[in-house]
């Protein structure tokens, strides 16, 4: 049987990141993707143009249809929006009993801002206890630690301390805005610091990155991996992905990655 892995998340239209990225993320990873749309974006690899959000009772009714029908094994959660949303998905995974994996989504990698001011704090206070790992990228950390952007490693493992203070169970604190040659992630888990060494990738292509990571994150730990273990699971496959990323063509900006570079293998 495969794994049921639910992704809460914004659409995106240009089909690189949000819930389009989840799914094919989910899906490379060999589970299976349920989705609970909370905002519609038009958006493409330049930038946001819009962002619609969804009504509350039809959000909720989202989760509540596919909940009533369907096992969950694992939940990934992603853009939120406002207060009002953070708020109904909280009391929507406080019943489930599987691993929830956040990722705190608040600017697109455009620069457009996909979380309001407002909304960080119900995200820091209703959510982040609840999860499972959250996948926080330097700039997400310091909004939710209201501290400056970490410019080096021992500022990351100062700002990933104090966000396991927040209550999750693990932080997986991405190395990727610093301005090295390498391009470190660090794993904070049961009070042990794992650093996950990466070369940098010269591409543009880096659109959704971090929510693929993340869904891919949940697809393993629904599938019975460790926090360790889906870490590096998932580190692999973002890797290749956006190491193939320039074999696709899509958009003149930030470019998605190739989320089935494993699969669309040309032997020829």
């Amino acid at each position: 049987m495969y794994a049921n892995i639910l992704t809460i998340a914004g659409s995106d239209s240009g089909g690189g990141a949000g819930i389009q990225a989840d799914l094919k993320a989910i899906s490379a990873t060999g589970a299976y993707g349920l989705s609970v749309i909370t905002a519609l974006t038009a958006q493409n690899t330049v930038g946001v143009d819009a962002i619609y959000p969804v009504a509350i009772d039809f959000l909720k009714q989202q989760m509540q249809t596919v909940a009533s029908d369907i096992q969950i094994d694992a939940v990934k959660i992603g853009m939120l929006g406002t207060p009002e949303v953070t708020e109904a998905v909280a009391a929507f995974v406080a019943g489930l009993d599987c691993p929830l994996v956040v990722d705190p989504v608040m600017v697109a990698k455009s620069g457009d801002r996909l979380l309001h001011a407002d909304a960080i704090a119900s995200l820091r206070d209703l959510l982040i206890p609840k999860a499972t790992l959250i996948t926080p990228n330097l700039p997400e950390a310091a909004d939710l630690l209201g501290l400056t952007e970490a410019e080096n490693r021992e500022a990351m493992q100062a700002q990933a301390s104090a966000l396991l203070k927040l209550g999750p169970g693990a932080v997986l604190l991405k190395g990727g805005h610093l301005t090295t040659e390498d391009s470190p992630d660090l794993l904070v888990f049961e009070h042990q610091c794992t650093w996950f060494e990466n070369e940098r990738i010269r591409t543009a292509n880096t659109h959704g990155t971090g929510c693929t990571l993340s869904s891919a994150l949940a697809s393993y730990l629904g599938q019975g991996f460790s926090i360790p273990e889906a870490v590096l699971a998932a580190k692999t496959y973002i890797s290749g992905a956006i190491a193939a990323s320039d074999q696709l063509n899509v958009g003149h900006g930030h470019g998605p990655v190739h989320h089935f570079w494993d699969l669309w293998r040309n032997d020829g």
